[in-house]
């Protein structure tokens, strides 16, 4: 079981209770890594202006969209993420034969963040994101150390109506639809011989090395995989463990169902360790155009012991509560080089409350804890089903609903 590992899951009808598609995604990062979640609204640009991401600056575009994002603090992109017309995204780590280029170029999480400004479906991300992959490349440092750790990527991008499994080697790429059923990534390429979309020159590619004969049926795990894990049956296999999880729960899978999978330890879905699960999202993506889209975000470490609260997209969202680290500006240390000489303490408030109960609290009062915590939950569950059935999303209130339960939640610590 390899540690550097994360699961992104989609089902779709008819795997899901209420018509609706349900996202999730686990971010396993390094254990003291502080994730926030983030809110930015979408802004008009004037020609020519750049944008400075994670390493390198790119072309601006006319236009972004709102997103709300779960990210590693020190970077510009996220692990995860969804915009205002219900677009979510995350990302995976993928190894296989093509050679990782260690030069500072777009970060997978960039990718991400850019997908979900750029564009309003999952198809039209996925080709924002090919786009950029092809212009700019992939690679840099994915972790605010000093020492170098780098990946290419795979990507899980969904709508209202349907998703897309997106996995590169490098600058070549496989696109797979999925219009139904359930779906789940991990750090593997899991793409065989169903492709809808791909690099054009990928195949031509493999055979120039040696990797692909011409004749045979192109399978492009096989091929760009040093070894296929979407065949493995080992039980200590996260895909696998994975696809068991969401298979015990075809046909009614909810919301609440997402959140249990990415809290189940048993199955390495939910990390301890040097790597642990650092952030957890969820979203309801609603088929009905006249119900909004909401997306749960944990901001803390580990599901089975945080509070996945709501957010959704409104005309005008006001501030709410940003669960998120001071701003280093220029003399941040990713930004200067040589890189990562030294760590900030970019801990938010609630992270720190959250973390700080885990080491003072006695057994039976963390227990007492975690129980409001997940009444909290269940609470705006309620609140949002309620919200969906209602079909409204222009009720005031709900502009501060993230905000809220950051507070409740804060309130327990106390």
């Amino acid at each position: 079981m390899d540690p550097r590992s994360c699961d992104t899951f989609v089902a779709l009808p008819p795997a899901t209770v209420g018509n609706r598609i349900i996202f999730g995604k686990n971010s396993d990062r390094p254990s003291d890594e502080v994730q926030e979640i983030v809110y930015y609204p979408g802004r008009s640009y004037e020609p020519g202006e750049k944008l400075e991401c994670t390493y390198i600056e790119i072309e601006q575009v006319e236009k972004t969209h709102s997103v709300v994002l779960s990210r590693p603090s020190w970077l510009w992109g996220a692990e995860m993420g969804a915009n205002e017309f219900g677009v979510c995204i995350g990302n995976e780590a993928v190894w296989g034969k093509e050679e990782i280029d260690d030069k500072e170029a777009l970060l997978g999480m960039d990718l991400v963040r850019l997908g979900l400004e750029r564009a309003a479906t999952a198809e039209g991300a996925l080709d924002v994101i090919v786009g950029l992959l092809d212009k700019y490349g992939q690679g840099g440092n994915c972790m605010e150390s000093a020492m170098p750790f780098a990946y290419h990527n795979s990507f899980l991008l969904a709508d209202r109506k349907e998703a897309w499994i997106l996995e590169t080697a490098g600058q070549y790429w496989a696109a797979e639809k999925i219009d139904e059923g359930i779906k789940n990534i991990s750090n593997n390429l899991s793409i065989t011989t169903k492709i809808d979309h791909e690099h054009p020159a990928m195949r031509e590619y493999a055979k120039t090395k040696g990797w692909w004969d011409g004749r045979r049926e192109f399978n492009f795990a096989a091929v760009y995989s040093y070894f296929n894990p979407s065949r493995s049956s080992s039980s200590g296999d996260r895909f696998c463990e994975g696809y068991k999880l969401l298979r015990k729960h075809k046909g009614n899978l909810t919301a609440q169902t997402m959140m249990e999978i990415l809290s189940d330890k048993p199955s390495g879905i939910n990390m301890e360790g040097g790597f642990m699960t650092t952030g957890s999202m969820v979203s309801i993506l609603p088929q009905d155009p006249n119900q909004p889209c909401c997306h749960f975000f944990t901001g803390t470490p580990d599901p089975a012991r945080s509070v996945f609260k709501p957010f959704i997209f409104v005309p005008q969202i006001k501030p709410f509560v940003r669960t998120a680290s001071p701003l280093f500006g220029t003399d941040d240390p990713t930004k200067l080089k040589p890189r990562f000489q030294t760590k900030p303490d970019r801990r938010h408030e609630l992270y720190k409350k959250h973390e700080d109960a885990l080491v003072s609290l006695e057994t039976s009062q963390k227990n007492e804890l975690l129980k409001k915590m997940k009444n909290l939950e269940k609470k705006k569950l309620e609140e949002v089903e309620s919200i969906l059935k209602d079909g409204s999303s222009a009720s005031s209130g709900l502009t501060m609903l993230f905000a809220n339960c950051v507070e409740e939640e804060m309130n327990f610590y106390e």
